[in-house]
């Protein structure tokens, strides 16, 4: 259970990183500027170091492309995107509605089953939104809306499905097909770098924000540390997991997440953590916790 907390910490540093980031690099440019270093060197460990785990089948092509599009390429440009007008902890809060996703694609995919209970528990935590939602900052309410939600909100919900699909593909393909969590990561980021920088390249003119070499540095330096914690360490802790945890139950587990980008967010980026936060905080939890009752009393995980 500690590395699960610790893999959460790590994740909600993300947010703050890449908001930060983004005050130097435009997003997609960014995008590709973390993930073709990031996958050359998980493939390079591997070549190098490992030999053996560096295994390629052409029967997995079309595994190894979903993976490319939905795991790196579609989650990230439509996570940054979005970035740009949400706060960190808004953001990271958002990334929270994984559980109820990944219960759908569960569903279908695994056969899991989809009791009362635990449909109760994700109404209620998908309600513990509501609150968070409602609120908008500055950049973000110079968005088009639908209904209550902010055009960055649609877009970072639409981020979290193809996420959740993108670790389904990633469960896929190291417990059932056998492969190394460093050899799907590695060609994973690779090729969602490189199709990002193709798309910054027609999207994104003059990509580089940073206007001296004191911030171009800077903005490396975050980059940097994105690679370490985010390409390094998150995303092979969370395949490693995925041998030991069901996707729905670490996605559950995610709610730890928000509070530590709240206060990350607070101590480096001076962003203002309002009474709607902490109300579908709590909601959330709840309902997530009922989900997780749910869970455990199926088997599907274990204390």
């Amino acid at each position: 259970m500690t590395l699960v907390i610790v893999l959460y910490a790590l994740l909600a540093s993300t947010f703050t990183l890449g908001k930060a980031a983004l005050f130097y690099f435009k997003p997609f440019f960014f995008i590709g500027l973390r993930m073709v270093p990031a996958g050359l060197i998980l493939l390079g460990y591997l070549y190098f170091f490992r030999r053996e785990r560096f295994v390629f089948h052409r029967k997995d092509v079309w595994f190894f492309l979903q993976v490319i599009l939905f795991h790196i390429y579609a989650t990230f440009l439509l996570e940054f995107w979005a970035l740009q007008y949400l706060t960190s902890s808004k953001a990271c809060l958002l990334y929270n509605t994984s559980p109820f996703f990944a219960a759908i694609f569960s569903y279908f995919f695994f056969k899991e089953v989809l009791t009362r209970k635990k449909f109760v528990g994700l109404l209620v935590g998908f309600l513990g939104f509501l609150p968070i939602m409602l609120t908008e900052g500055p950049q973000e309410a110079s968005l088009p809306e639908v209904s209550f939600l902010s055009t960055a909100e649609i877009v970072l919900l639409l981020s979290v499905v193809t996420s959740v699909y993108g670790w389904i593909l990633m469960r896929e393909m190291v417990k059932i097909r056998g492969y190394s969590p460093f050899m799907v990561n590695g060609v994973a980021m690779l090729g969602g770098g490189i199709l990002s920088f193709v798309t910054s390249y027609i999207f994104e003119a003059n990509p580089i924000l940073a206007t001296n070499k004191v911030e171009l540095l800077t903005g490396l330096t975050y980059t940097g540390l994105m690679i370490i914690i985010a390409n390094m360490l998150f995303y092979n802790l969370y395949g490693y997991l995925l041998h030991f945890y069901s996707a729905t139950w670490l996605a559950f587990v995610g709610f730890i997440a928000p509070l530590f980008a709240a206060l990350y967010g607070w101590l480096f980026l001076h962003e203002h953590i309002g009474w709607a936060y902490f109300v579908s905080m709590i909601i959330v939890f709840w309902g997530l916790y009922l989900f997780y009752r749910e869970e455990l009393r199926q088997g599907y995980i274990t204390q």
